[in-house]
């Protein structure tokens, strides 16, 4: 388990006796695609490091309505900015996409091991301000740009640089809810691209035809900045910008 924390670069500068501490009251859970990790509401006295997988972040209505809040990938952390707060509960609810596997950290047996390093604090603090700032973007996304445009940025920066041909990471139905974006809707910007001869797509594969065009639509959505994947699970990675109206 120590080797496995420590592909997670918040534990990474930690000393090999305070990963010992930690793995004390670490529990390294197994889930399968569809299966439940927390549900929100639900007390918060974990965070978690996933190892392999995909978990899924997200909120649910009053209705019944699914707002995907983020896709966490191995070697990032997630839900530690609750075990400052008193009687925390979990603001969404984390479920495995596919197979995966998380390394749950007792939130307080954290804590105290905090007061024994200055450096892992400021580590923590910096994440922490990073994601502030990627909420703040979320927001002005979701304020100013199109639908179409916040696709044609996923898109552009989800393809890889030396090939026109890739595999969607998730279903279409989670990009949509990631993006923001009604589902009706995003078929009709993706069958819209198809019609202008900017891509075409075959269940969950999409070729590019023409490069420029898709990043003239997505205009300023591709430009490098903090997304809100930067406010939920560390470490910050370049991430494909997502917004719309």
């Amino acid at each position: 388990m120590k080797a496995l924390l420590k592909q997670g670069p918040l534990f990474a500068t930690l000393s090999d006796e305070q990963l010992d501490h930690i793995t004390r009251h670490a529990r390294q859970i197994r889930l399968e695609a569809g299966e439940s990790l927390f549900e929100q509401g639900e007390p918060a006295g974990r965070f978690y490091l996933v190892t392999s997988g995909q978990i899924k972040l997200f909120r649910l209505s009053l209705s019944g309505n699914e707002k995907v809040v983020e896709i966490v990938t191995p070697g990032c952390t997630f839900a530690e900015a609750l075990m400052f707060l008193q009687h925390p509960t979990y603001p969404v609810s984390a479920q495995a996409l596919t197979a995966a596997e998380v390394i749950s950290v007792d939130a307080n047996d954290f804590t105290a091991m905090l007061h024994e390093s200055t450096e892992t604090c400021f580590l923590l603090l910096g994440d922490l301000s990073q994601r502030i700032r990627g909420l703040l973007r979320e927001i002005d996304e979701l304020s100013l740009y199109s639908a179409t445009c916040r696709v044609a940025g996923y898109l552009a920066e989800a393809s890889p640089p030396d090939c026109d041909e890739f595999e969607l990471p998730v279903t279409k139905q989670i990009l949509a809810s990631r993006l923001s974006i009604k589902p009706e809707t995003f078929s009709r910007i993706i069958k819209n691209l198809s019609e202008r001869g900017v891509m075409t797509f075959k269940n969950s594969w999409v070729t590019i035809h023409d490069r420029q065009r898709l990043h003239e639509m997505a205009n300023i959505c591709v430009q490098p900045q903090e997304t809100l994947q930067a406010s939920f699970f560390y470490p910050r990675t370049t991430s494909h910008k997502l917004s719309d109206t």
